[in-house]
């Protein structure tokens, strides 16, 4: 914490006295926790994925439906040893799974939760993939399921919605890192692997089938999880071309690109998913979900 390298913008700064380049400081930011229904089946399954959200983070999408949270706009700084406790509540309250959600600049707070207490159900990573190798072998004896996004092959696409062009040059070898994990799925629940996701954006659909094609490079048992759950949010105002939801020509290219891809694993969302009723209440008196 004393001159933060935990992600791949490496900013420096000593985040015992102030923000990072994540907008975090050292303590965690916890903003809210429940039962999840709307993760992949096999995650939600009957009682819901134990989703865990945490503020700030080293993107800078535009277009985060999580806009308040990536901006640590929310939140409440919360120790290690609460944050583990977290983890048992979630337990005993059913929850199928341990689900993280955007932890990437809490590394060292997560590994000293896991110290303190290892959820006996499987622990979910669920991020943006702009990770560093190093933090990922770190966390890799405590994660069950990686749940990586993979949202851009376009340098271009990526410099112009997360501020970041390198995005793929460094989710692409974490994605394949993460990707290696072997699938244990048995009765419908998955236990340990890898689900990649991919969100189809408007007007880039091009990328998209670069990112179905690079996934297929991998040769991985990992999944594929198709989204077009593609809600504008955050600071989608200022960009024309993401200012409404993914068309159904859109939809069908990607979709049916897909389908002949070969790729077997894959889970692929409805475009009946892109409302807000979908989208978590974030607010401090409004219900999770």
């Amino acid at each position: 914490m004393g001159s933060c390298r935990l992600c791949p913008l490496r900013c420096g700064a000593d985040r015992k006295l102030q923000a990072g380049a994540c907008g975090a400081g050292a303590d965690i930011l916890l903003v809210k926790y429940g039962l999840h229904p709307y993760e992949e089946p096999c995650l939600s399954c009957q009682n819901g994925s134990g989703t865990v959200f945490f503020g700030g983070c080293a993107l800078r999408c535009v277009f985060c439906q999580n806009y308040a949270l990536s901006r640590a706009k929310t939140g409440k700084r919360v120790s290690a040893r609460q944050l583990a406790d977290v983890f048992r509540e979630l337990e005993e309250r059913g929850a199928e799974n341990i689900n993280l959600v955007t932890a990437a600049h809490f590394v060292p707070q997560l590994l000293e939760a896991f110290r303190l207490y290892r959820p006996k159900i499987p622990v979910v990573y669920n991020t943006h993939a702009y990770e560093t190798q190093a933090a990922l072998r770190a966390l890799d004896p405590y994660i069950d399921v990686w749940l990586p996004d993979l949202k851009f092959c376009s340098p271009k696409l990526s410099a112009r919605y997360t501020g970041r062009e390198d995005y793929f040059a460094v989710a692409y070898p974490a994605v394949a890192f993460m990707a290696r994990r072997r699938p244990d799925i048995r009765d419908g629940k998955m236990y340990a692997g890898c689900i990649v996701r991919h969100l189809i954006l408007p007007l880039c659909t091009d990328d998209s089938l670069r990112v179905i094609d690079s996934f297929a490079a991998l040769r991985s048992e990992a999944y594929f999880s198709l989204m077009a759950q593609y809600t504008p949010c955050g600071e989608a105002v200022r960009y024309p071309e993401l200012t409404r939801p993914i068309t159904a020509r859109e939809y069908r290219r990607v979709r049916g690109y897909l389908e002949q891809s070969g790729i077997e694993r894959a889970f692929i969302q409805e475009r009946t998913a892109a409302s807000e009723a979908f989208i978590p209440d974030f607010s401090e008196r409004g219900p999770l979900f």
